[in-house]
């Protein structure tokens, strides 16, 4: 037999607007803590070119070798 509860006891389908309010509100806020942590992120990657400025002025190439007698061992 089936049993026959009154309409003011029934909850199924209640979640509606305030169900989905919650869930976009939690939605923004994960987005907000993932772009926060992408951002702290990119600021301590130590690999970044933005942390590799060179001094301006001139600069030796990397490959050009040192003029001859500073700093080699005599052998």
């Amino acid at each position: 037999m089936t049993k026959i509860a009154p309409e003011n006891k029934a909850r199924q389908g209640r979640w509606g607007w305030h169900g989905l309010r919650i869930l976009v509100a939690a939605l923004l806020l994960a987005f907000i803590a993932w772009g926060a942590a992408e951002i702290y992120g990119q600021k301590i990657d130590p690999d970044t070119p933005e942390s590799q400025v060179q001094p301006t002025g001139q600069t030796a190439p990397a490959n050009q070798s040192s003029p001859a007698g500073e700093g080699q061992s005599g052998g």
